[in-house]
């Protein structure tokens, strides 16, 4: 008989040499606790189609893990867009734009009711209980482009031009053939749970269990200020005629992506400047700007902008960071391992922001502290004091955690929360998520700025991004003021900066699987010059050139 060894929980066992990862994950299903979707293979995540033709290590993965939760939230859209088809018909058309307090919000071409929605749960359930096969077909790159064209998919059939290779890979649910950018499960028995929430007569929201959850989905809240301003963001995208990475592109191929630059950076500009006449009416009152959000949003650069607007206005702006308040190296709080934990608020000497804070607001010449990264310990050499017609803006990731300057008044402070929220979408049914936008500016910037490997970045991503879950997102929808901080153009801008950084990353890096799939996301995107970037852009505090000291 002709067996391989393979080590599956540090336990040696022999198969035959052609099963599929599906069949072997049957014998270790009763250990999960949701169905298997993923295998890694020798580190490398693998379908469960695939079979094992040599000795090997195998790891199952279910929802739960960080790269298989991805996988199920592939398949749990094409679920939808298929049980969308038996449901409304191929006229009412699905859009996946982007997500929604812990879900995917999703446009309907036609409109919709409730009852609606409530039919389309019923059949995606339904679906998931006839465990249909999910099959990837290779074709031709050219038979692709044919049948995505048939079907009136042309955003699909142009993203082929842009593919390399003369084969694709196509997966088939039923009678219905789809093109993604990343694995997908193999069956629809895995895609569950999940709930839908009707929100209005053309969109309603999908929820799934995300890594952040314990045991259920949380309910829906709606978050009125970020939706609002993912609908002005979009809206904007499309009176530019820009609505997909197609759109891009073209701008790129036909020479006016640098009008695109001008006018996208006008744009924010302006809006800034609307932000500070709003500060400006209320200077008699507000004293205090708190400006926050996750990392990589451009907080420093928005904030020293909006210290320039404040400045044309007649105002007298102070900026101070959050960051330079870190308690001593030696004194930073341990995670539940025993290791640094820099997310939680504890890490602030929060007793002396708030002297720092009171002393500059009696107008008081103030010394205030710049923080050492490299030695872990504040230095005291700066000296300020709020002028007449003064204002202080504070900008930190926790500035909107209501226990930052608890003590004043609610009337003398104006919270601004930031978010890059990415306007434009690949194609109909793959967005472009803000957390990868983020990462890999930040993978940019800690390369640059503090000469970190990708592995680095990668690795402290998780434990920044669970931080962000506990301390930063509660309270977005406390701030005042919303402003979207990502550019139209720039994940062009990106890939020409972090795509040779993400090909640094070894095959036999822990790390490998989540370069891979960062490099397959950008392969469709086409590369644009940083050259006609101002100096006072936001990406500049990523990939550099920038007026402002970061």
């Amino acid at each position: 008989m002709d067996n391989v060894k393979v080590k599956i929980n540090n336990e040696i066992i022999e198969v035959s040499r052609g099963t599929t990862l599906e069949e072997l994950s049957k014998k270790y299903q009763s250990s999960f606790k949701h169905v298997i979707i993923l295998a890694k293979v020798n580190g490398m995540h693998t379908e469960l189609t695939e079979t094992i033709k040599k000795d090997c290590e195998i790891e199952f993965l279910d929802l739960t893990d960080r790269g298989a939760n991805r996988v199920f939230l592939n398949g749990l859209i094409y679920l939808t867009i298929y049980a969308a088809k038996n449901v409304f018909g191929l006229k009412n058309q699905l859009k996946v734009n982007h997500s929604l307090d812990k879900g995917l919000y999703i446009e309907t071409s036609e409109a919709i009711i409730p009852a609606d929605i409530v039919k389309l749960e019923e059949e995606m359930k339904k679906i998931v209980a006839q465990d249909l096969a999910i099959t990837k077909v290779a074709v031709t790159k050219m038979d692709a482009m044919d049948y995505f064209n048939s079907i009136g998919d042309t955003v699909k059939a142009e993203i082929m031009k842009y593919v390399s290779s003369s084969h694709v890979n196509l997966y088939k649910l039923g009678d219905m053939y789809n093109y993604f950018y990343n694995l997908m499960p193999i069956n629809t028995k895995c895609l569950t749970p999940f709930e839908l929430t009707y929100l209005h007569s053309h969109g309603f929201v999908l929820r799934f269990l995300t890594i952040y959850m314990e045991e259920k989905i949380k309910p829906f809240e709606q978050r009125e200020n970020i939706f609002k301003l993912y609908q002005e963001s979009r809206r904007w995208a499309k009176n530019l005629e820009l609505e997909n990475v197609v759109d891009l592109n073209k701008r790129v191929s036909n020479c006016t992506v640098e009008e695109l630059i001008q006018i996208d950076e006008l744009i924010k500009n302006a809006r800034l400047l609307d932000i500070a006449k709003e500060i400006a009416t209320k200077k008699d009152e507000v004293k205090i700007v708190l400006i926050a959000g996750p990392s990589s949003t451009g907080k420093t650069t928005t904030t020293n902008k909006l210290v320039l607007c404040l400045k044309s206005l007649g105002l007298s702006p102070i900026m101070l960071s959050m960051d330079d308040y870190f308690v001593d190296r030696k004194d930073t709080p341990l995670d539940e391992e025993g290791n640094p934990d820099f997310e939680r608020l504890e890490t602030l000497d929060l007793t002396l922001f708030e002297d720092t804070i009171e002393k500059i607001l009696s107008k008081k010449e103030t010394i205030i502290p710049t923080y050492n990264f490299i030695t872990g310990e504040k230095e005291y050499k700066e000296k300020i004091n709020l002028k007449e017609e003064g204002i202080i803006l504070i900008e930190g990731i926790h500035a909107l955690n209501p226990r930052v300057l608890e003590h004043i008044p609610k009337e003398k402070k104006l919270k601004i929360y930031l978010s890059p929220l990415t306007e434009i979408n690949i194609d109909e049914h793959t967005r472009i998520s803000t957390t990868d936008n983020r990462l890999l500016r930040r993978i940019i910037r800690d390369n640059r700025t503090r000469g970190n490997k990708v592995e680095k970045t990668l690795e402290s991503w998780a434990k920044v991004r669970a931080g962000e879950e506990k301390y930063i997102f509660p309270y977005q929808d406390d701030a005042d003021i919303t402003y979207n901080t990502s550019m139209l153009y720039e994940v062009g801008v990106l890939k020409t900066f972090v795509e040779p950084l993400l090909y640094s990353v070894s095959p036999d890096s822990p790390y490998y699987n989540e370069a891979i799939r960062l490099i397959n996301f950008l392969k469709v995107f086409l590369p644009i010059s940083s050259e006609s970037i101002s100096k006072d852009s936001i990406l500049r505090e990523f990939i550099g050139g920038g007026c402002f000291k970061i």
